[in-house]
């Protein structure tokens, strides 16, 4: 699927790709997908992405925000007197890539070839969650990911892929067995996980 057939609004673009991970930038400011989210980019064959990190700071490296509200009373009311934020400031994504999509097949393991810079990401949608989450050899990725609290990461997204289904416990049980699989010998790791998505 291109860009043009897809009916999605973009959460933003890619700033910077390798074949393990992803950087979008948002469109807008704090417009990130929630921890755990599914995201694709663009193109003819597009790469998945799990949403790691979510970091809002300062477009120009080295300068750190100030505190600003002392005049005011609200976090809402300290954007509305300095509009200028919301050009100084950005939202980036940090993508753990799972999977890719070619000639119409989706591969859970890393694509051969990472994304252009400023390819356009969006969220995947119920039906591509579904679809993507048919097998989960992917979760392998995501536990050995090096940086971050990959089994927050881990949680996160299955507790989100559980609510794409009719019966989310179904699924819960079929991700816990899969995680037990990976996780045999690191029992401490395997039960905080599952603890995160009981319901």
């Amino acid at each position: 699927m291109n860009d043009r057939e897809n009916s999605n609004t973009p959460v933003g673009e890619v700033i910077k790709s390798s074949t393990s991970e992803l950087v979008v930038q948002c469109h807008e400011l704090y417009g990130a997908p929630p921890l755990g989210s599914l995201l694709k980019s663009g193109g003819d064959n597009p790469v998945f992405g799990i949403v790691g990190q979510i970091i809002t700071q300062s477009i120009y490296p080295g300068r750190h925000p100030r505190a600003m509200a002392h005049d005011e009373s609200t976090v809402e009311a300290v954007y509305d007197s300095n509009p200028q934020l919301s050009r100084l400031l950005s939202t980036d994504v940090y993508l753990i890539v799972v999977g890719y999509e070619q000639e119409g097949q989706i591969n859970r393991y890393l694509a051969p070839l990472p994304p252009k810079i400023h390819d356009l990401v969006y969220k995947c949608e119920v039906e591509e969650l579904n679809r993507f989450t048919e097998t989960l050899d992917f979760l392998s990725l995501l536990l050995s990911y090096p940086v971050g609290s990959r089994d927050d990461v881990v949680s996160a997204f299955v507790r989100q892929a559980s609510l794409s289904y009719g019966n989310p416990n179904e699924f819960l049980v079929h991700a816990g067995k899969e995680l037990a699989f990976l996780l045999g010998n690191e029992m401490h790791r395997l039960n905080g996980i599952l603890r995160r998505i009981r319901p």
